[in-house]
């Protein structure tokens, strides 16, 4: 009887020859994908192809509005998402899904003609002549960047890819007090991509995404959006919500989202009210705009989206003596600087310093008073121009298509947003939240 070697099962090798394998294959694969990057780099461009990279590894924003845009003015485009797989939810269904760190990712990087991103693009990117590299993160006003998503390593968003020829269409969004990242020459004002989904919402979506979230329409729905800051933990020390609920009573109920730029799982937050939602994982953020009647923040970049929707803004600027001084140096934390200054010299509603100015403006009604409409309708008049709801096709027109007859900029007293519930409903009174154990936290996609 002939005899054949016989191939010991996986669990029967040894645990230290494994570990040495895992370790040899990892220390090939680094220069095997450097050499594959290289060797695409040398073939010819794929001038059908674009490959989006959102913030912290996650689809939409600015690059999403993009993507969606490329797929309807210019279909002859082929899309790619970038995204690790945790995310890979919160991508579109129609475009190819990269995961970074592969061969086809490098490939993709290597060959597409369009590269479209947020403030998260591989630092180890060399750009070609005829690639045409988009960043969408430029205009960002009040985030501080972070590092990339993981397995996105050497992320820079201040510093332009290396290479040369390459046509950089850097998106100067709206006209926002974002520093300047070494433009030299005009280019084109198109507006917010992003805002796009907020200007296209009707009414009957904003009833929708409430009942999702359980929000009845007569409740004034609170989102309460404080901004990231380098030198405080990711939940910081603002009002006391659940206090904040009680003394408002059962009319109210409060949305909160807060921010971390490295994309770090937020801790969960304390059962403090059954009218308190955590909404800081929820991965579409414009349907948490579309829901709240009014935004009350201390800075974040929301605040330029909510706009767009004319809803009432409050502005919570207890934390003025905490930012960096004028004299500090150039970095992200003195970029966020500058520009909440900007937003605290022109607000954009009233202003509010303490937990108990905030529950008495909220609960007088002032909130959506004659002054805060005059506030917001200035506000809006600087920052909010060409966020009419056509910004990304303003863009692949532009870019893609080549053309310089773009359509016209909707003026701002055409618009139309999405009402608010509360302004539907006349602020009914006899609407109550649905009570819980505690405060509920949701992370699941409208």
């Amino acid at each position: 009887m002939p005899r054949f070697p016989v191939i010991a099962p996986a669990h029967l090798v040894p645990v230290s020859a494994r570990r040495c394998l895992a370790g040899l294959l990892r220390a090939v694969r680094g220069p095997a994908l450097r050499l594959h990057y290289r060797f695409q780099r040398t073939l010819p461009l794929r001038a059908d192809r674009a490959l989006f990279a959102a913030d912290r590894g996650r689809g939409g924003g600015d690059p999403g509005a993009l993507e969606q845009a490329f797929r309807t003015v210019a279909p002859h485009i082929r899309t790619a998402w970038a995204a690790d797989p945790a995310h890979h939810h919160t991508l579109p269904p129609g475009p190819r899904r990269l995961t970074p760190g592969t061969a086809a990712y490098w490939t993709a990087l290597a060959r597409s003609r369009y590269l479209v991103h947020g403030t998260d693009l591989d630092g180890r990117l060399v750009t070609r002549r005829g690639q045409i590299v988009v960043r969408t993160g430029a205009g960002a006003p009040l985030g501080v960047t972070g590092p990339g998503p993981a397995g996105v390593r050497g992320t820079d968003a201040g510093r332009p890819p290396r290479g040369s020829g390459v046509r950089d269409g850097v998106i100067p969004l709206s006209p926002r007090p974002a520093p300047d990242r070494g433009r030299t020459r005009p280019v084109p004002e198109f507006g917010q991509p992003r805002t796009d989904a907020l200007l296209r919402a009707t009414e009957e979506d904003v009833a929708r995404l409430r009942q999702t979230l359980g929000l009845p329409g007569g409740v004034i729905t609170v989102l309460y959006a404080p901004a990231y800051r380098a030198h405080r933990p990711a939940r910081p020390p603002g009002p006391d919500l659940g206090r904040l609920l009680t003394r408002l009573g059962p009319r109210h109920a409060v949305l909160l989202r807060a921010e971390h730029p490295d994309g770090a799982p937020p801790a969960p937050v304390p059962p403090r009210h059954p009218r308190l939602l955590d909404v800081t994982g929820h991965p579409r953020v414009e349907s948490l705009l579309l829901a709240a009647d009014v935004l009350v923040t201390d800075g974040s970049p929301l605040v330029f989206d909510y706009a767009v929707l004319d809803r009432p803004i409050v502005v919570l600027a207890g934390e003025a003596a905490a930012l960096p001084a004028p004299g500090a140096a150039r970095g992200p934390a003195r970029d966020a600087r500058d520009a909440w200054v900007a937003v605290r010299t022109r607000p954009p509603g009233p202003v509010v310093r303490t937990e108990d100015e905030l529950t008495g403006l909220l609960a007088s009604g002032r909130w959506d008073g004659a002054e805060s409409a005059r506030l917001r309708a200035a506000f809006r008049e600087r920052f909010c121009r060409y966020d009419d709801g056509h910004a990304a096709e303003r863009v692949v027109r532009h870019i893609v298509l080549g053309e310089t007859d773009l359509p016209p900029v909707v003026p701002l007293c055409a618009r139309r947003p999405a009402r608010s519930a509360v302004a539907l409903s006349g602020r009914t009174a006899s609407a109550r939240v649905p009570h819980s154990a505690g405060s509920r936290r949701t992370t699941d996609s409208l």
